[in-house]
């Protein structure tokens, strides 16, 4: 069976150990549109709000309840306090740059913004240079298309007001534009009741096997044990419930997808 699968604490035993035909691919995200539009892994992982969308467009993916990667996001949206002051919530009628509409991390932070500052993200003027993984999905009619890969340059020229960054801004002018994250994170966690934003998750195609499937997924959990069970790596269907529905609350709010999908179907 061939397998996307990236290199983590979690999975460095499984990799070790399994028979599976890994794709020679070393940012997983780069593979994504393979799995989602020519099918071409049976075990793959998959950024949760992806695998939503390719749910709703009826791509033979199910989950396995194993979370490779996941984070808070509150650190990833940054903006130039060079250029002047600005707010979380004085984000409408602004540009906010990311890389695509439908990536995970840009979800996360819309439903941050939406939630805990009361922005209207119809509002907003998204700016995008890459199309979605899933083929079939289509982009607000606030989002605009343009030829660029630097974010980080585009809020320095002031091209963008704002802008989701795959990484938390470090060193240099730009900032995190939401004050303390860490602070944000954990009243966000108290609010929602999940433990974590979940960002990658193990999937496998319809013809995977129940059998198999479970084979899968008991390997994938000895790998994890063998990694010392690392909180932010939240493995089980129970342990997953919360941080699931908060993810599929999440899309849905956003018109991504047409209705909250129950937990068991993403299993089924």
């Amino acid at each position: 069976m061939k397998a996307l699968l990236g290199d983590y604490p979690v999975t460095r035993l499984f990799k070790q150990e399994s028979d599976l035909e890994f794709a020679d691919v070393k940012v997983p995200n780069t593979a994504f549109k393979r799995v989602v539009r020519e099918l071409e892994f049976d075990v793959a992982e998959l950024a949760i709000m992806t695998f939503l969308l390719a749910k709703a467009h009826g791509k033979p993916y199910r989950l396995l309840p194993a979370v490779v990667t996941a984070r808070f996001q509150h650190s990833t949206l940054a903006y130039n306090p060079q250029r002047g002051p600005l707010s979380p919530d004085r984000l409408e009628g602004k540009k906010v740059g990311m890389r695509s509409y439908s990536v995970t991390t840009a979800a996360w932070v819309r439903g941050i913004l939406a939630d805990d500052y009361g922005v209207n993200l119809d509002k907003v003027n998204w700016v995008t240079f890459e199309d979605p993984h899933v083929a079939e999905f289509r982009d607000p009619p606030n989002v605009t298309r343009v030829a660029g890969t630097d974010l980080a340059a585009m809020l320095l020229s002031g091209e963008v007001d704002a802008a989701i960054l795959a990484e938390p801004p470090r060193d240099g002018p730009l900032k995190p534009l939401i004050a303390d994250p860490a602070g944000a994170a954990e009243a966000w966690k108290k609010r929602t009741g999940a433990s974590v934003q979940i960002n990658h998750m193990v999937t496998v195609k319809n013809t995977v096997s129940k059998a198999q499937a479970d084979d899968i997924y008991g390997r994938l959990k000895e790998s994890r044990e063998a990694a010392g069970n690392p909180p932010m790596n939240p493995f089980g269907v129970e342990e997953n419930r919360r941080n699931l529905e908060v993810a599929i609350d999440c899309v849905y709010k956003q018109r991504m997808i047409p209705r909250r999908f129950r937990l068991e179907e993403l299993f089924e």
